[in-house]
């Protein structure tokens, strides 16, 4: 009995003890709930309220955004009518002016009918004047055959025979009073003048070419001179003015122009650009400019050994630059300089024969072809003896010298005795055998005046007619001339060659237009 009704006793505490743990985890599974519930109603609580902020600031941003664009399609269509505003005013003007051209060429064309008309009516007005004047003429002319029983031809016929006897008459009484006059007292001491003078005076023949030849010591140093592509050649050429031809002449080059002054300063460019062994165009353009310097310092230095050896004094130095330049110039193929030497060294014989002073007819005779000389290509259209006067009047000459250079060929009045003097002796050294030779000069012409029709059109630097003539080189100033005006420059300059000289063959017209630009870096 004990041991049952402790088994039973356990029995009902076991379920006793299982209906209380029931009921415990019962309340507790409540309250879990209970607590999940206001966990769940808090947590979507708070997911309404970021809900509905999030709303609202999605809702804010979209109205910024939508009134940015709109100031953007705002601003879009104020800037499209305003462009439409500018070009209906750019419209309005162009109306406007168009309108005021309209108006002043209507009143330009009836200003010009209005002209033509006036000069129609000039021109009946004249027309009929003449024709008045033609009647009157004819009635006066009738009138007077009338009178003298004469018409007009024949009174004409008459009158200008009595005047051509009368004329003849007088002129061969004073050709031949003065004939025999000179006869008797001139024609001997002229002869033995002139005769003395050409016996005392011995030069040598100085005939000048337009061709020099520079040696070389070997054939490679002609493809140093040509460069790659021939850019040394080309830029000798472009600053000298010298046609350089390099042919299969051995150890030579061939320069050609015209100008002995350029030729002298090619060649020795040359030599100093072969001596040195540096050649390339900066360099060319820097040797060039230094041998110009250098002709011009000897071109003084020969004018001075010329009045030294002549027993010339007090000669005005730009005076002695010039007698300097004759070395470079020639006059009918005969060397300038050599030419006026000659001549003063006569002038001194024959005024020392005739009793004049010797020293002023040297002067005279070593200035009288300084003209030909000139420093402006302005000053190529005065002739020669005037222009030479000009400047030594200019430099201080006695009026005497200044007459013998202005009159030595006609060109104004002899007033003094050294004039003549100076006249004959120039006639004397032109004249002797192999002194001059007239192809040459009119060659050398030719080539001056291609040279002055490139001068004539602006903006060109630098012209230079080579291969013979053949064809003329220009230089034009990059600025002032762009490349199409640089195709139309030379077909002008074709066409004015073309109508104004004669020659022989085509003349080939090259414009040169470089661009360079310089920086120095310091």
């Amino acid at each position: 009995m004990d041991v049952t009704t402790i088994i039973i006793g356990a029995l009902a505490g076991i379920v006793l003890g299982f209906i209380i743990a029931k009921l415990l985890e019962k309340g507790k599974a409540s309250r879990t709930i209970g607590n999940a519930k206001k966990e769940a109603s808090s947590i979507l609580k708070n997911a309404r309220a970021e809900g509905e902020n999030i709303k609202k600031d999605k809702i804010f941003q979209a109205k910024e955004k939508f009134l940015e664009l709109k100031a953007e399609h705002e601003k879009v269509i104020i800037n499209k009518d305003k462009k439409i505003s500018e070009a209906e005013k750019r419209t309005r003007d162009k109306e406007s002016q168009i309108s005021g051209e309209l108006s002043k060429n209507k009143n330009l064309n009836n200003q010009l009918s209005n002209k033509l008309k006036e000069v129609e009516h000039r021109r009946e007005f004249y027309e009929k004047k003449q024709s008045e004047l033609e009647k009157l003429h004819k009635s006066q002319v009738q009138q007077l055959e009338v009178i003298s029983g004469l018409s007009a031809e024949d009174a004409k016929s008459q009158l200008l025979e009595s005047l051509k006897e009368t004329a003849k008459t007088d002129a061969m009484a004073y050709m031949q009073t003065t004939l025999e006059e000179a006869k008797l007292t001139a024609q001997q001491e002229a002869r033995k003048i002139v005769i003395n003078t050409i016996q005392r005076i011995g030069t040598e023949e100085a005939v000048e070419n337009c061709v020099s030849v520079f040696n070389l010591e070997s054939d490679d140093v002609k493809g140093r001179i040509i460069g790659r592509e021939g850019r040394n050649i080309r830029a000798l050429e472009s600053a000298t003015g010298v046609e350089i031809i390099v042919d299969d002449t051995p150890e030579a080059i061939i320069l050609s122009c015209f100008d002995s002054v350029r030729r002298e300063v090619a060649r020795l460019s040359l030599h100093k650009l072969v001596t040195d062994g540096r050649i390339h165009p900066a360099r060319i353009e820097e040797i060039v400019r230094k041998t110009e310097k250098q002709i011009e310092q000897e071109i003084v230095e020969v004018g001075k050994r010329t009045v030294i050896d002549l027993g010339i004094h007090g000669l005005h130095p730009e005076l002695i630059k010039a007698v300097g330049r004759m070395k470079y110039r020639s006059s009918y193929g005969q060397n300038l300089l050599q030419h006026s030497r000659e001549v003063a060294k006569l002038c001194g014989v024959m005024a020392a024969e005739l009793g004049l002073n010797t020293k002023l007819a040297k002067r005279a005779g070593l200035l009288h072809d300084i003209g030909k000389v000139p420093n402006t290509e302005a000053e190529v259209e005065t002739p020669h003896a005037i222009l030479g006067m000009q400047w030594a009047e200019k430099h201080g000459e006695k009026p005497d010298v200044c007459n013998a250079i202005g009159a030595h060929h006609d060109e104004i009045e002899m007033k003094t005795l050294i004039a003549p003097v100076v006249q004959v002796c120039d006639a004397i050294s032109g004249a002797r055998p192999g002194a001059r030779r007239q192809v040459l000069d009119s060659y050398i012409q030719r080539l001056k005046d291609l040279e002055d029709i490139a001068f004539g059109f602006g903006g060109v630097q630098k012209a230079y007619a080579i291969q013979a003539g053949r064809e003329l080189r220009v230089i034009v100033e990059s600025e002032k001339v762009s490349d199409d005006k640089a195709a139309q420059l030379s077909f002008e300059i074709s066409q004015k060659i073309q109508t104004d000289m004669t020659y022989p063959g085509q003349v080939k017209v090259t414009v040169i237009r470089e661009t360079r630009s310089v920086n120095v870096a310091k």
